[in-house]
């Protein structure tokens, strides 16, 4: 998947832009604040029709602004092209265009451009709740497998609708029907996930090794209940619990991704270097899974590189991301001649892009060695192929047109 053009209006900072990309390593670099962040973010709003850093649709646009519009401009490794186009208007609210047609529902598009962002806002899935996990697993499988997000979508409707009814001292019967449809929607939604962090361990181990030089044991486990019991012995085993504590107990919802290296948990016995290892090797496990299940490389979108990693971690990770393997790369980061020169010795070619106060000016020749102009010399196709738990109170969110795809959490 090469993204090959970029239009904003509107968006965040980001007042008006126009951006040519190339196929292989786009770097941003400027300031903090500047925005780089930001067109990474829009990127992966193409993608997922939501932002990657906990934003609401409102909080996108640019202060002053009624709207925001983004609009990407797509060549699939196979040679189609795709023009997909995401709006937001505070009265109108989100609109979503695939070549000039609306989607009737945003879910309809997730997966369609995959994409793979590794970002300082990673660090929640080491240290936050296991909402964040079960998030970040939703967020991937959903992108692989549509009748996963169907059954999620379900799942969190139905636990709302007995959530509530638990509030109203319900008798036997109707909570039975609700059992049967927890039940079905969340079989299959345990099974997705046991198999899908199954075939992510293997790869995790693989890249957290070329990452690290070999030098620790990395594990990723999958925790339910659905482990032990099936899910309608669980519900029947938790019902007077339930009912006295008025909402859902036992389920998928509270379901977790264990992390672990040499043995230990990653949260308290690894480095800050090694926690951003491991995320890195996560995600460039997911990139694998994903390319294989789409039979298209997604964008991997690298935002704020040298956050928690050496010199050598990150030179390790370009070289390695640079081969055949993967795709279109952007890369952001504030200080550009540290870029510049782990990008020539990684000897790759790239495109580097200034970034201020929400504008963005492709570099010069200087700037941009070993690609000369390489921003703005971009070809046409054909070129070189990088071509909650319960504890958590709140409403079930269902995915629907304001979220593409579900947030675990559990209402009271």
């Amino acid at each position: 998947m090469y993204l090959k053009k970029l239009s904003l209006l509107n968006f965040k900072n980001i007042a008006r832009e126009e951006l040519v990309f190339r196929p292989g390593i786009n770097c941003l670099v400027g300031d903090n604040g500047a925005g780089k962040t930001n067109i990474v973010d829009a990127v992966y709003f193409l993608a997922m029709c939501k932002s990657a850093l906990r934003m609401t649709d409102a909080q996108s646009v640019r202060h002053g602004a009624d709207f925001f519009m983004i609009e990407g401009e797509y060549l699939t490794d196979a040679g189609r092209r795709e023009g997909v186009v995401c709006s937001y208007s505070r009265r109108g609210g989100k609109q979503l265009k695939r070549n000039g047609k609306e989607y009737e529902r945003l879910s309809d598009h997730v997966g369609l451009l995959p994409a793979v962002i590794v970002s300082p806002s990673d660090a929640a899935l080491i240290s936050d709740a296991a909402d964040e996990r079960r998030r970040y697993l939703n967020a991937f499988i959903s992108q692989l497998d549509r009748p996963y997000l169907a059954a999620l979508m379900r799942y969190n409707a139905v636990l709302g609708e007995r959530n509530r009814l638990l509030k109203m001292h319900p008798d036997e019967t109707m909570l039975s029907i609700y059992d049967r449809q927890l039940a079905d929607h969340g079989t299959t939604i345990h099974a997705r996930r046991q198999e899908y962090v199954a075939r992510l361990q293997p790869l995790v181990g693989e890249f957290y090794r070329l990452l690290s030089g070999d030098r620790e044991q990395v594990e990723l486990a999958y925790r339910s209940e659905l482990n032990d019991r099936p899910f309608d012995e669980l519900l029947l085993a938790a019902r007077q619990k339930d009912l006295v504590n008025e909402f859902t107990t036992a389920g998928i919802h509270r379901d977790d991704l264990i992390l672990r290296i040499g043995g230990y948990p990653l949260r308290r016995y690894g480095s800050q270097g090694q926690q951003k290892s491991f995320l890195i090797a996560l995600k460039l496990a997911q990139y694998v899974l994903v390319a294989e299940a789409r039979g298209e490389r997604p964008v991997l979108l690298l935002d704020d590189l040298f956050d928690k990693l050496d010199a050598g971690r990150v030179e390790q990770l370009l070289r390695l991301v640079s081969g055949e393997r993967f795709g279109q790369i952007f890369i952001t980061d504030c200080n550009p001649s540290r870029l510049r020169a782990i990008l020539d010795r990684a000897g790759d070619d790239y495109a580097l892009f200034t970034v201020s106060d929400g504008a963005v000016h492709a570099a010069t020749d200087d700037d941009a060695q070993p690609a000369a102009a390489a921003a703005a010399s971009v070809t046409e196709a054909g070129t070189d192929g990088k071509g909650k738990d319960a504890a958590n109170d709140g409403a079930t969110t269902t995915p629907g047109d304001g979220d593409a795809v579900a947030d675990n959490t559990t209402a009271r």
